[in-house]
């Protein structure tokens, strides 16, 4: 009987040290599988965390590629605006130029109006200078009256010697043949105004009724108006007289020769402004 509750216990025993031995494995098992969950479910978490950052990046790249889409239909829609207003201003430029290139052609026209009448204008000058030079000065020394034609106003200067006595504005009597030629100069162009001015020297002069060669030019200036209008039937509204004293040299007042060319009286036969300006009209035409 004792050996046989001994057999009992023993078996007992055996059991349940079979039993706790089986027991420790299956923790060990569930333990190593508890550890393999463990690190399969961080490494979902992991990748979860990734995908998560990149799906917010894709978000982010295809919210800068809309925004992109927008903008370049945008600058398509400007750019098709610009290609239509160029076309447009193509369209103006070409009409302008059309009527510059008119214009040019116009202008053109008038130039050669202008230079056609210039060169008729210059061998009219050059005749009129030639056909008063030689009737005003027959029987005259050529160098005491110079004539010069510029755009149709005659200029005559005539040397003081030749119608004046020194320092006096009394009119010589040799003076009246070459004012007789003047006076029928200008009552052949009726339509022109005729200014007489009266220039001197540097010298000094103070006498009666001559305080200066202000006074003295503008004496002489108006004693051969006055010869022009009363004896040779000048009108006086065509007359013009000025007095330019010592400040028009024509050449400097430093020799004998030199004052003696300063001192003179210039008659100058010249348009009217509206005759200049239909001058000016017809060469337009």
């Amino acid at each position: 009987m004792l050996v046989s509750m001994k057999k009992i216990i023993t078996l007992l025993v055996l059991t349940i040290t079979l039993a706790s031995c089986v027991s420790k494995k299956e923790y060990a098992a569930l333990e190593a599988k508890h550890a393999q969950t463990k690190d399969q479910l961080l490494a979902v978490e992991t990748n979860l965390q990734k995908c998560l950052i990149e799906k917010e990046k894709q978000e982010t790249k295809a919210f800068a590629l809309g925004e992109q889409v927008k903008y370049l239909k945008e600058d398509k829609k400007t750019a098709l605006k610009q290609v239509e207003n160029l076309t447009v201003l193509t369209q103006s430029s070409s009409d302008n130029i059309k009527n510059v290139i008119s214009q040019l052609s116009e202008k053109d026209k008038y130039i050669n109006g202008v230079r056609k009448a210039m060169t008729q204008k210059d061998s009219l000058n050059l005749a009129i200078k030639y056909h008063l030079t030689k009737n005003l000065t027959d029987g005259i020394q050529d160098k005491d009256i110079e004539v010069n034609v510029e755009k149709t106003v005659v200029f005559i200067s005539i040397s003081d010697k030749l119608l004046f006595k020194s320092g006096s504005y009394n009119v010589t009597d040799k003076a009246y043949t070459v004012l007789e030629k003047i006076a029928k100069v200008i009552n052949d162009q009726p339509k022109m105004e005729v200014m007489i001015e009266g220039h001197t020297d540097t010298t000094p002069i103070k006498r009666d009724l001559i305080q200066d060669n202000w006074d003295l030019s503008a004496l002489r200036a108006t004693s051969i108006t006055r010869i022009l209008q009363y004896k040779y039937g000048v009108k006086p509204e065509r007359l013009i007289a000025a007095g330019r004293s010592q400040y028009v040299p024509l050449a400097p007042n430093d020799t004998a020769e030199n004052k003696a060319k300063n001192r003179r009286t210039k008659i100058i036969i010249m348009p009217k402004l509206n005759q200049f300006f239909d001058l000016l009209e017809q060469d337009s035409e």
